[in-house]
């Protein structure tokens, strides 16, 4: 049931094989380019959020990398093939054979907006409101083209979603808040030039 669900998703989100010009080539931004907004937000959080936003900065990525890590175990242990490797569908974009489940643009996305989008902090607040529908963006993009499983999605989703948890509980936070003056004297001794010029909050 959930198979035929998925194969029938796929087949209306995918792209019809004549698939050119301004659509194709918004497809591949989305898909290859969106998820630089990411790591762009998560720097001009630590840089420009104060305390707040740098906690908030932390958990997020602590968010993802657990989620990427996950994922990664579960490709080794469970093959799941991609569209083009069992020949269904229509590709428009390179990608190597690897296991498709869950999909690692979705999920580390969707990682950290969901932190940002619940945070407390204000700024980290509208971030990650604003990466959410990107992050569902990217994810219609990487189906779109022909890469990913709708099946794929709901995996990062899940995955992102149970991170997300994660790190919002008080071990976890305990543990962050324990790090981040650490991390913010790295921070300080690494940029000193541009902090004590006033390009960087200290």
């Amino acid at each position: 049931m959930l198979e035929y669900l998925n194969l029938t998703l796929f087949s209306v989100l995918n792209a019809d094989a004549d698939l050119t010009g301004w659509q194709l080539i918004g497809a591949v931004f989305a898909a290859q380019w969106l998820i630089y907004l990411m790591p762009l937000s998560l720097v001009l959080l630590w840089t420009g959020g104060g305390r707040a936003g740098r906690e908030a900065a932390l958990h997020a990525l602590v968010a993802a990398v657990c989620a990427l890590t996950l994922n990664g175990l579960i490709g080794q242990f469970w093959y799941s093939p991609r569209p083009f490797v069992a020949e269904i569908g229509h590709t428009f974009l390179f990608h190597a054979a690897d296991s498709s489940f869950p999909s690692d643009h979705a999920t580390s996305m969707l990682s950290v907006a969901l932190v940002l989008a619940f945070s407390q902090a204000p700024l980290a607040r509208r971030i990650g409101l604003l990466l959410l529908p990107l992050s569902l963006v990217v994810a219609w993009s990487r189906v779109y083209l022909g890469v990913h499983w709708p099946k794929d999605m709901a995996g990062a989703l899940v995955m992102s979603a149970a991170m997300a948890w994660l790190v919002s509980t008080p071990a976890l936070r305990a543990a962050c808040a324990q790090q981040l003056p650490l991390l913010e004297n790295i921070y300080r001794r690494v940029l000193a030039l541009p902090i004590g010029r006033g390009w960087l909050r200290p």
